[in-house]
């Protein structure tokens, strides 16, 4: 049997010099995957009797697999899935009944010993699971309607996540990563990197007004890099990146989807740019008895957070202005 990858000292030296560094074959995808997809096909179940009995959609289309179901059932039905099967809240908008989705196999990912082990290289033994946290499931570009057509399902704009956190957050440590659970590849809309953008400072996002960004916060053209290099995943591959790279997802042009976790994770005790979620203690070497190993009470963090903002005073998560420079 194969030995796990493990972050090595020359992955450490590639994340310092390029602000990102992709780990191949980290994951087991059948043994580490399995239950999360069996978890989101339970998911689509449940929105496909909903699209049925809302008079949306004809046919289950139960035979199918998942990635299969969901390309069928979301065309015929044209109806949004985005947030039923992300595990964070939207930052406006939020109900009491808005959907979200914290299941026991999403928590097993976040909380996997290797994957631990490994964020441990870059940012030390106390281990933080910062709450800005997604699941994007992008289908064809040419198959989403346009009431599913969100920053979830598309194209990503230019960006760094440092750009869409709160101030507090700027001195802190926070590391992205991300993977893939189906092949991301150019063709279907993997991720695209700006090598050595992390040695710069951060710069102005904006509201990007073209219509294919759906009011995303990202990078002006004029400020976005050359030299971007994209990034083809297999499924199992780990990308640990900056909070400062600049990097965008590229527009799903296949016939396939192109589903993927964006996590993060920072030194415990550290502000997380995103106070009104949720995160938890992930990993302690020095007190292992405050990481959290219950995934009932990590998915009623987020329920509680849910009643807390559906009060209906949203707060304000970008940090520039429409007069900023660039955004005018």
């Amino acid at each position: 049997m194969a030995r796990p990858a493990t972050v090595t000292d020359a992955d450490l030296s590639r994340f310092d010099q390029d602000g990102f560094v992709v780990v191949r074959g980290l994951f087991n995808p059948d043994r580490d995957f399995s239950p999360v997809v069996a978890e989101y096909e339970a998911v689509l179940s449940t929105l496909v009797d909903n699209w049925i009995s809302g008079g949306h959609l004809q046919t289950a289309h139960a035979e199918l697999p998942f990635a299969e179901r969901l390309l069928r059932t979301v065309t015929e039905s044209g109806q949004p899935y985005d947030l039923a099967m992300d595990i964070s809240l939207p930052q406006t908008g939020i109900h009491t009944d808005t959907p979200m989705h914290h299941g026991p196999a999403v928590f097993g990912l976040l909380t996997h010993p290797q994957l631990l082990d490994s964020v441990e290289r870059f940012i030390g033994p106390e281990i933080y699971s910062n709450p800005v946290q997604h699941t994007r499931i992008k289908l064809p570009e040419a198959s989403l309607p346009s009431a599913a057509r969100t920053g979830l399902t598309s194209r990503i704009a230019w960006h760094q996540d440092q750009g869409v956190i709160t101030a507090d957050a700027d001195n802190c440590h926070i590391l992205t990563v991300w993977f893939p659970i189906t092949e991301a590849d150019v063709e279907n809309g993997c991720l695209a990197v700006v090598p050595g953008s992390h040695q710069r400072d951060l710069v102005t996002h904006c509201v990007n007004a073209d219509p294919l960004a759906l009011g995303q916060i990202s990078i002006p053209d004029p400020l976005v890099e050359p030299d971007q290099v994209p990034l083809p995943m297999a499924p199992g591959d780990v990308l640990f990146m900056s909070s400062r790279t600049q990097h965008c997802g590229l527009p799903n042009q296949s016939e396939r989807i192109r589903w993927s976790f964006d996590l993060r994770y920072q030194p415990v005790g550290e502000p997380t740019g995103r106070e009104w979620f949720p995160g938890f203690v992930a990993r302690s070497r020095s007190h292992p008895e405050s990481a959290l190993t219950d995934p009932t009470a990590w998915a009623d963090s987020w329920n509680s957070a849910r009643a807390r903002l559906a009060t209906g005073n949203d707060v304000r998560f970008n940090r520039w202005t429409d007069d900023s420079p660039y955004c005018a």
